[in-house]
């Protein structure tokens, strides 16, 4: 009895102690969650670098830690566990600084520790935060006169004191002071910003925006009811903006939000006021995808049309190779590969080996790389072409894929990037030569391009053999989570627009022409740039037309232009193509050598007379109703969406959504129909050139069903 009594009073300590134990700890969930789970492995990568003397000289593997932090507090940015990912990246970056001695380490620890105070006032670590900043401000080496104090708002207005006359006459002098000083950091930070935007090279360095972040916020210090307040904020919370966009650090864009709030609350007469509600509304707080139209929107003319960060393997940073996907039918397969960064990579075709059993066979080498846990290792294929692709990890940092082959007449390999991807294409039977192939009957789409589809009757399906264009895939260009460009117009939206015009197309291209008509996606969901034109491949297209909307970093902007796969021969073309690829320039520069071995697969000349009869019919449509639409004409540039197409591929652009006029055109209803009309004109110029007896009318008497 007396052992039971002492059992007893045991859990009754341990029930009574238990909860001031974890009463400083992150709350636990009665299972792991993935931001705590993320929590200790970023825990146990700082306990990895502590361990080893040789690794604690490598920044990046400190920042590697930091980065693991930033992961945790991203999936949970509210949770228990976000101030702790925050406190511990605010460390990293103080330890950073001591061993070595850059400024913006301590900066941006100081950062990290304020949000905390800011956003996470009610819980311990406010207290521990308010600490660690103040000893990371008196660290040796610190730079006093670049920093914000740390315990409160970098906003929050002075209080309010019950000076006596007198006390103000003394105090008249300090005014003078602090607008001056103001004064004067303003002009650093503008010059600051000035340079960031003449050399976009530098945005890639977070010291400098925050040597611009933090004029700012002295700015605002000097002077926080002074007529640069509202300035200064203003150009904090833009600067924020400018770094998430290339950091994608879920920090940065939290402080933008936070900054520009203030403004609102702090200063609601200013007239900066709605350009920060606007900026709220349309810029940081949209999804991440919709920030390179942002970019553009808002970029000088001779800026890059994208600015996003390239992350690159190596040795220490290996890439993850993280999923296999394949498009296929019995004459075509793509599969593609999917990484974290980009990598190089090398391929080779190997001959079937009949005495070891192994058949012809494709493999892909990608260096510096390794297999996600989560990755499917061997995705049957099964088609006429190919049996499977199978990943593996060949060596210690590299991944080989391998593709084991039926039959194939050839294949090309080619990465994509932003993400970064490679794609193999497989082609058998001679495409050009081949007899058409109608494994199955032209199918009318579906929401689901993959899903339930209507036959057509026998008498259709003859006519549109006749036709030699007996199927068109129409693609709605973005959607989903990738907004396309935002409308000069508030909460207007690229992927809306286009999958309006698209879907009337599609209905008068069936009810006009009697050709069958795939839309790649028939509702607000995402597809990548590679999966558009496998959905045109595999569907057995006969034309493809890929509907967009232009936008330009100069608001005036307008007309109507169709572009096809080629070369870019104009700088407006390179800028065009950046923005639909989502990518960089540069990025569309290094297609040049993919260009040059896949252009003999592109059929140019039909192209080109497509897109011609197209850019020309929908112009005399519109000009009908609107005689002021200007003539961009037909120009070449290097779109994924249309990198492999097997047919006829055009990619359409339907005016600027950038420019207010055209963006009130694009959303009316009646406009849309007669650019679709136009469309359609163009698209049957085109079928009765290369066929002149295919285009048959109800009225004729000899029209049999």
């Amino acid at each position: 009895m007396a052992s039971i009594n002492r059992l007893q009073k045991l859990f009754w300590m341990i029930a009574c102690v238990l909860p001031l134990i974890i009463a400083g700890m992150p709350a636990w969930s009665a299972s792991v969650t993935p931001a705590q789970s993320k929590y200790h492995e970023a825990e146990r990568c700082v306990l990895e670098v502590t361990k080893s003397p040789q690794l604690q000289k490598s920044r990046d593997q400190w920042l590697n830690c930091i980065k693991k932090f930033n992961a945790a507090y991203h999936q949970d940015p509210k949770g228990p566990w976000a101030a702790a990912c925050l406190y511990r990246a605010g460390l990293l970056h103080g330890e950073l600084h001591k061993r070595f001695k850059l400024e913006s380490d301590r900066l941006e620890g100081l950062d990290l520790l304020n949000t905390i105070v800011r956003n996470f006032s009610s819980t311990s670590y406010r207290a521990r935060a308010v600490n660690a900043a103040e000893a990371l401000r008196a660290a040796p080496g610190a730079n006093v006169k670049t920093e914000a104090k740390i315990g409160s708002s970098a906003s929050t207005p002075p209080r309010s004191s019950s000076k006596s006359d007198a006390q103000r006459k003394t105090d008249a002098p300090n005014t003078a002071d602090r607008l001056s000083k103001a004064d004067q950091w303003y002009k650093k930070a503008k010059v600051f910003d000035q340079r960031l935007q003449e050399k976009p090279a530098l945005q890639k360095r977070r010291d400098q925006w925050f040597n611009a972040i933090n004029a700012y916020r002295q700015t605002y210090q000097s002077a926080p009811d002074g007529p640069l307040a509202p300035a200064a904020l203003l150009g904090m919370a833009e600067d924020y903006a400018g770094m998430y966009k290339w950091s994608r650090n879920p920090v940065d864009r939290l402080q933008s939000q936070k900054t520009f709030q203030e403004l609102i609350k702090l200063f609601p007469q200013s007239p900066l006021v709605e350009k920060a509600r606007l900026q709220l509304d349309d810029g940081i707080s949209m999804p991440d995808e919709d920030a390179i139209a942002q970019i553009i929107l808002s970029s000088d003319a001779n800026r890059p049309a994208v600015q996003n960060v390239t992350q690159i393997s190596s040795a220490e940073h290996p890439a993850v190779v993280e999923s296999l996907r394949f498009w296929s039918n019995p004459r075509y397969t793509r599969v593609v590969i999917d990484a974290s960064a980009d990598t190089t990579f090398t391929y080779n075709d190997l001959r079937e080996d009949p005495s070891s059993g192994k058949p012809q066979r494709i493999y892909i080498d990608m260096n510096h790389c390794r297999l996600s846990q989560e990755l499917q290792k061997v995705i049957p294929i099964n088609d006429n072409l190919l049996s499977d692709a199978r990943a593996g990890q060949y060596t210690s940092d590299t991944v080989r894929v391998v593709v084991d082959i039926k039959s194939s007449k050839t294949y090309k390999v080619f990465s994509l990037k932003n993400p970064f991807r490679i794609v193999l294409d497989v082609w058998g039977a001679d495409i050009d030569n081949a007899a058409p192939i109608i494994l199955d009957p032209p199918r009318i789409a579906s929401s689901n391009p993959a899903g339930p589809v209507k036959k057509l009757p026998v008498g259709a399906i003859a006519k549109q053999l006749a036709l030699g264009v007996r199927r068109i895939v129409i693609d709605p260009g973005h959607g989903g989570k990738d907004y396309g460009a935002p409308g000069a117009i508030k909460g207007v939206h690229e992927k809306n627009i286009v999958l309006q015009i698209s879907q009337k197309l599609a209905k008068k291209i069936r009810s006009e022409l009697n050709c069958d008509v795939v839309l790649t996606r028939d509702s607000d969901s995402y597809l990548s740039l590679e999966e558009r034109t496998a959905i045109a491949n595999t569907k057995y297209a006969d034309l493809f037309v890929s509907i967009h909307t232009n936008a330009s970093p100069n608001p005036k902007a307008h007309g109507v232009e169709t572009f096809i796969l080629n070369l870019a021969t104009d700088d407006e073309s390179i800028r065009v193509a950046a923005r639909e690829n989502a990518t960089s320039t540069k990025n569309i520069s290094d297609l040049d050598s993919i260009l040059k071995d896949l252009m003999q697969n592109a059929k140019v000349t039909e192209s080109t007379r497509l897109a011609s009869y197209v850019q020309q019919g929908a112009l005399t449509r519109m000009k009908k109703l609107n005689g002021a639409i200007r003539d961009k004409g037909v120009k070449k540039a290097p779109f994924y969406v249309l990198l492999g197409a097997e047919m006829p591929s055009i990619l359409f652009e339907a005016g600027f959504i950038s420019n207010a006029e055209e963006c009130r055109r694009l959303i009316s209803a009646d406009y849309q129909d007669h650019l679709c009309q136009g469309i359609v004109d163009g698209i049957k110029r085109y079928i009765e050139d290369i066929h002149p007896m295919a285009i048959s009318h109800p009225t004729d008497p000899n029209e049999q069903g």
